[in-house]
């Protein structure tokens, strides 16, 4: 006969010594995110945690709060390719822009019909007979409200690391990679150079070189590093660093490519529709070491 009254199964043990609880009830974890931050960077220089951890942590905690809308290329520079395309044309394309998945449209851009991979143009040298509509992969709509972290989680289940963002409306919105997600965190994290706080466009990072937005004004750049930054024909007139970078680079700048100007190393950190969003700069003399 089983016990009418039977024992109450004890809670989990709590391991924590007196004077753990007594720290924690003195000095308790942070209750916000600006908290956890600065507690990451007080961890950093108490060497607790390398300055590479502090930038990854902080890049994991501040995509938890973004979503797709923040992040795609917006619709006007999305590289797309027609269904009616030349075999040329797609060529031409694929080799321009070095991307290696391509949104394809049928009649008006807002019309995805799939997505194209590059290295599936191989298949066509195999086997001329093919046309192209074969080739097309399912293409994945996400809302721009959708959060970086369960579009992450998309994009690991499946082999499609390319979103179509759409808005409110079901328009084309924008596209979304999944590296563009993972560069939320693996790319530098920022800390405030000496600007105003809404101005935003030029950061100190950890190594002691510096973030600088590809549409941050040329006057700017000049006061910021104590330079005067001019093209090698100074009748050319650029308003923005990433504009007079790419004419003196002579093409549009992919990423990892450098260039030196007006004694600071510019490298392209990241780039989005034909442009550059990032570059990391430091004095030509040390490259940043």
């Amino acid at each position: 006969m089983s016990d009418p009254h039977p024992a109450r199964v004890p809670d989990k043990e709590d391991k924590r010594t007196f004077l753990r609880k007594l720290a924690e009830f003195l000095h308790p974890g942070p209750d916000s995110t600006a908290e956890l931050i600065e507690t990451l960077a007080e961890a950093e220089d108490n060497n607790i945690i390398g300055a590479e951890s502090r930038v990854m942590l902080e890049g994991v905690i501040r995509m938890a709060d973004m979503t797709a809308g923040e992040v795609m290329v917006p619709a006007t520079r999305m590289d797309m390719i027609s269904i009616q395309a030349s075999m040329d044309n797609l060529l031409n394309t694929v080799i321009d822009t070095a991307h290696s998945r391509f949104p394809v449209f049928e009649g008006e851009r807002e019309n995805v019909i799939g997505i194209l991979m590059a290295k599936d143009l191989l298949k066509l040298q195999r086997a001329p007979e093919l046309n192209i509509r074969a080739l097309l992969r399912p293409a994945v709509f996400v809302p721009e409200t959708k959060g970086l972290n369960d579009l992450l989680r998309d994009f690991r289940g499946n082999r499609n690391h390319l979103a179509i963002v759409i808005d409110e409306f079901g328009r084309v919105a924008g596209l979304i990679t999944i590296e563009d997600v993972l560069e939320q965190i693996v790319g530098e994290i920022e800390d405030e150079f000496d600007i105003a706080e809404d101005e935003g466009d030029i950061f100190a990072l950890a190594d002691r070189t510096y973030r600088v937005s590809g549409d941050t004004p040329i006057d700017r750049v000049n006061d910021a590093f104590s330079v005067t930054l001019v093209g090698t024909d100074p009748e050319d007139h650029f308003d923005t660093i990433g504009g007079l970078i790419a004419h003196e680079m002579g093409h549009v700048p992919k990423r990892g490519e450098r260039h030196v100007l007006g004694g600071l190393d510019f490298s392209v950190l990241h780039t989005k529709g034909g442009a550059v969003k990032w570059f990391k700069v430091a004095p030509a003399a040390d490259n940043g070491h």
